[in-house]
């Protein structure tokens, strides 16, 4: 077994919905299930360098970079917030299709609509870790990356960023932001701010929000502040 640490861009994306979709449409789990793959495989595919998947978890997919110092890092962030930005153009326009072409009725392919996508993206140390053919990301910034997905922000469509990323990235320019607060499980409060765009439509204008604090440090038990930035919803 080999293992290093390295410092990582780390992007989570979730399809939101999905476990009220599948239970919903037992009858159809079979389509449920090839829908959920189509709409994943078409974000995936939209991933390239400086993004490796890591893995599948289900109804996500986690992608990572090993980002260098200096502008070489900043420039990769900001190639993975337009990597990031085209996974949603993706889903979306996998999402039409599937409605368009499936002349099913069933459930599952009645309700492509309510399935949405969001993603969390953060810079940190992990471990990469490779047994043999298998590769794996670990560590507290990994931990952070999923915890974050339960949130109560008011939409199942959005991207959170961390403060690390969004200094590094630059984010995307012209975004006020608008202070709140959320709590990740574990590891204390998060104080973000929020910023707002146009109103997202599938066809049309998205709409984006930001949100940002200072960045995170705990020990077990101990309150943390973890900087997001709210970009979708």
């Amino acid at each position: 077994m080999r293992v290093e640490v390295k410092r990582l861009a780390l992007v989570l994306v979730d399809i939101s919905g999905y476990t009220r979709f599948v239970k919903m449409h037992t009858m159809s789990l079979l389509h449920a299930e090839s829908i959920i793959t189509d709409l994943l495989g078409a974000v995936i595919d939209n991933a390239e360098f400086p993004l490796t998947l890591s893995k599948l978890e289900g109804d996500a997919a986690f992608l990572y970079s090993v980002l260098e110092e200096g502008p070489r890092g900043r420039a990769a962030a900001e190639d993975i917030l337009r990597q990031v930005d085209a996974f949603f153009a993706a889903f979306d326009a996998k999402a039409s299709e599937l409605v368009a072409a499936d002349a099913c009725r069933c459930d599952a392919c009645s309700n492509i609509p309510m399935l949405k996508l969001k993603s969390v993206l953060h810079v940190g140390p992990a471990v990469i870790k490779k047994v043999r053919q298998f590769e794996e990301v670990a560590g507290e910034d990994v931990i952070v990356v999923h915890r974050l997905l339960k949130n109560t922000v008011p939409s199942n469509e959005y991207v959170l960023m961390t403060q690390a990323f969004y200094d590094l990235s630059g984010g995307f320019p012209g975004r006020t932001a608008e202070a709140r607060v959320e709590e990740c499980e574990g590891l204390g409060p998060v104080a973000p701010r929020r910023c707002r765009r146009s109103r997202a439509r599938r066809t049309g204008t998205r709409r984006f929000a930001g949100r940002r604090t200072r960045s995170h440090g705990c020990s077990d038990g101990a309150a943390a502040t973890f900087p997001i930035c709210l970009m979708r919803d």
